[in-house]
């Protein structure tokens, strides 16, 4: 079968469909590089916020669009929240929720037998073109950076949340186990893994035994048993980390990512009480200081939640001032979201539409502010960029190409590169120019240039 993957949400199901690609492929089918090309059509659906869900909505009944012959296998969060709605969309044939995610390579097996064609090679797409193979196509697995999922689900009780309740209790993987899922993708050249998952900083605590491992461990193990050149945290919750986790910075500061994703939520005690969150204000600013003071060069981001149940002007506006001290680079900033099924959903104090439409706009323009300041300032040095994508041609006709990548520490930088020269899944030393919105344009320097006078 040929089978186009496409994927809503968090980096978690950008690593699920990794696999999953994985899987299919080894089974013989053809991951497509267009859903118009597809027999079979995935997605993996996000169901995070109201929008989430819309979004997910749409996604489908745009793939369904872009062929209405394709078989539509939709699974992840919104399909666990709604099956019955999402079984309903146009198009759709299977409903996986997040129990049978881990099978849908086989749940969609039994198809095999009524979409493969022994003579599917032969078949020509109707411009005349053969269908890509997996070879060829565009899937999931040609990305510069591989997103490795080492655990699922969570113990925490959020009131906000209602993933916790989509994914289950936290559950995770063997550490041989992901040790040799990132060999791998480092001897098929991946120059970064990521690691992912719902609640990454809880990783093997609850595995058996002598299995029972943290992430500490995990992480030293992966610097020290695999060759894969960065390595990068997602999502960690400000609590549970191990004593000295941040020294590991100091053993592998050219392969350890110096950015950290430490979702916040609100800036205030009251609120992170009502959120149920295991941090206060104190905590939270004493391991910021504390990651700064270990990791030269920290780029920090954070989540947001901004219109809370009983979140008054003054806790906003306390809350505002926390934000702003903090110096983020980045937010994900989301005005709050009833869920049906969690606790915050039946709390008096609900803030009108208005109120967090306004509040989110200040928000926004808080972090623009902030993380301008925090790009600008690595203005006129020198980082490591991973490029990625295959290079935008310049108008101008100059011969050249635009590419795009991120720093170690997670900036978005454009440069140029002559029109032959294929910069993509390769790190190459650029000096960091001009700063314009969340971009930095920048000049790759040749390796003779690299020297002291630019840090790191």
């Amino acid at each position: 079968m040929r089978i186009y993957l496409d994927q809503l949400g968090c980096r978690l199901n950008y690593s699920e469909n990794n696999t999953l690609a994985a899987r299919l492929t080894a089974a013989g089918h053809q991951i497509a590089s267009s859903p118009e090309s597809a027999q079979v059509i995935v997605l993996n659906t996000c169901a995070v916020t109201a929008q989430a869900v819309s979004r997910s909505q749409a996604a489908v009944r745009q793939l369904h669009s872009a062929n209405p012959e394709a078989r539509i296998a939709v699974t992840g969060c919104y399909a666990t929240l709604q099956p019955e709605n999402a079984a309903a969309l146009p198009g759709v044939t299977l409903v996986a929720d997040n129990r049978e995610k881990e099978m849908l390579h086989a749940l969609l097996e039994p198809w095999s037998a009524e979409l493969d064609d022994p003579d599917a090679i032969a078949r020509l797409q109707p411009d005349g073109t053969p269908f890509p193979s997996a070879e060829t196509a565009d899937d999931p697995l040609s990305r510069t950076r591989a997103f490795v999922k080492v655990q699922d689900g969570c113990n925490n009780k959020c009131t906000f949340c209602i993933v916790t309740a989509l994914r289950g209790e936290s559950r995770s993987r063997t550490l041989p186990e992901i040790v040799a899922e990132v060999q791998a993708f480092a001897a098929d050249g991946m120059q970064e893994a990521v690691l992912t998952g719902v609640h990454l900083g809880s990783y093997g605590r609850e595995l058996p035994g002598s299995t029972a491992t943290d992430l500490k461990r995990l992480t030293a193990a992966l610097l020290a048993e695999t060759d894969i050149p960065r390595l990068r945290l997602s999502s960690l919750e400000p609590w549970e980390l191990a004593d000295g986790f941040f020294d590991l910075w100091q053993r592998w500061p050219g392969r350890l990512c110096p950015h950290l994703h430490l979702p916040l939520q609100a800036g205030t005690d009251r609120q992170l009480r009502a959120m149920a969150r295991r941090c206060t204000v104190t905590s939270f600013r004493r391991l910021v200081e504390e990651a700064r003071a270990a990791i030269p060069d920290l780029i920090l981001t954070t989540d947001l939640i901004v219109g809370f149940p009983g979140e008054t002007a003054t806790d906003f506006e306390e809350g505002l001032a926390f934000v702003e001290e903090m110096r983020f680079a980045h937010a994900h900033i989301f005005p709050y979201s009833a869920r049906t099924g969690t606790a915050a959903a039946r709390f008096g104090g609900q803030v009108t539409k208005a109120e967090k439409k306004e509040r989110s706009q200040r928000m926004h323009g808080l972090l623009e502010r902030t993380g301008h300041a925090e790009r600008q300032r690595f203005v006129g040095t020198a980082r490591p960029v991973l490029w990625e994508g295959q290079g935008r041609p310049v108008d101008d006709q100059s011969g050249m190409r635009l590419w795009s990548g991120h720093t170690d520490n997670f900036l978005r930088v454009l440069a140029h590169a002559p029109a032959n020269e294929n910069l993509r899944n390769r790190i190459t030393d650029t000096q960091l120019d001009e700063v314009h919105g969340e971009t930095i344009f920048g000049t790759r320097l040749p390796e003779e240039i690299w020297n002291a006078d630019f840090r790191r």
